[in-house]
């Protein structure tokens, strides 16, 4: 984007982590925007999302990628891709542990990913404001123990309780460098990936345990109408027909429902236009195990 100030900083910085463990929260956080949903589901996360945050100092590029795991699926072996490749292009990397949950055997396997890294490690126990004191500690000793030469951070994603002190010891470890993105941008996502990622959060928040995983969201179309009105067609993809039932509901009552949530987030983010949402619900049978349909839904890139 042009020349920065003498001494500005700016970087690429990977959040990673396992599954569920508040890396899209943080990074709305940081951000004090919605550029990553959220659920209480793991592998909520399909893409590595970019979020960008531009200060007087600094222009931090932050990669939100899907939790590390063991693969099952075309999808999960895509994903765990997304993370690897992620790694080799950036210029810090943000581990997060779930200090409630404590450090299990998935940390470690990933911080043994990480120890073959030359890049600066930061080490960060999240969802302090929920964990007691002896889980907090807990967590923080089995943390040293898998990098002892990286530095240990306690923030809270969902308060922020520790973000800001985060940010600024990060921006320490970035080299010096130019603008990569316009100072007002937040994201590089497009507007369709974007939309299609808000009406899958709700759906993910609003459908029964069973739906989840199965759910891709492709949006088919947006029009404009007029000045202030938008269109948005978009398709809902789960895997078995039963599946299909849950996500329309009686009475066609969970689409409605899924859609006037999703609606009032897509309008946010489109700067308080009105949105005409359009939502159907197709079957494409498992295609979480198709490689051709995991590329065709965008996951995984």
């Amino acid at each position: 984007m042009g020349d920065a100030p003498e001494g500005y900083r700016s970087g690429f910085v990977s959040l990673v982590g396992r599954p569920n463990v508040g890396k899209s929260t943080l990074l709305n956080q940081i951000l004090k925007n919605k550029v990553a949903i959220t659920s209480e589901r793991p592998q909520t996360t399909r893409t590595a999302i970019r979020g960008i945050l531009t200060t007087p100092r600094a222009q931090l590029v932050f990669v939100d990628t899907p939790g590390l795991h063991k693969p099952r699926t075309a999808l999960g072996e895509r994903l765990n891709r997304v993370v690897h490749n992620t790694l080799g292009e950036v210029d810090a990397v943000v581990f997060l542990l779930d200090a409630v949950a404590g450090v299990g055997s998935g940390d470690e396997f990933l911080a043994g990913e990480l120890r073959t890294l030359t890049i600066p490690v930061l080490v960060v126990l999240n969802k302090i404001d929920a964990a007691k004191p002896a889980e907090l500690e807990s967590s923080r000793v089995r943390a040293l123990r898998m990098g002892a030469e990286w530095p240990t951070y306690g923030v809270s994603a969902r308060t922020g309780q520790g973000v800001s002190d985060l940010v600024s010891e990060i921006v320490e470890r970035l080299p010096t460098g130019p603008l990569y993105y316009p100072p007002d941008a937040v994201t590089d996502q497009a507007d369709q990936q974007m939309l299609a990622e808000l009406i899958r959060e709700k759906v993910l928040r609003l459908t029964r345990e069973e739906v989840p995983h199965s759910v891709a969201v492709v949006v088919d179309e947006i029009r404009t109408e007029g000045d202030d009105g938008i269109e948005v067609y978009a398709t809902i993809y789960v895997e078995r027909d039963s599946q299909k039932g849950i996500v329309i509901g009686k009475g066609g009552r969970m689409l409605k429902e899924i859609g006037t949530s999703a609606r009032r987030d897509i309008e946010t983010f489109l700067g308080g236009k009105h949105v005409y949402l359009h939502l159907r619900v197709k079957v494409e049978h498992d295609w979480q195990r198709r490689a051709a349909m995991v590329e065709r839904f965008g996951y995984g890139t």
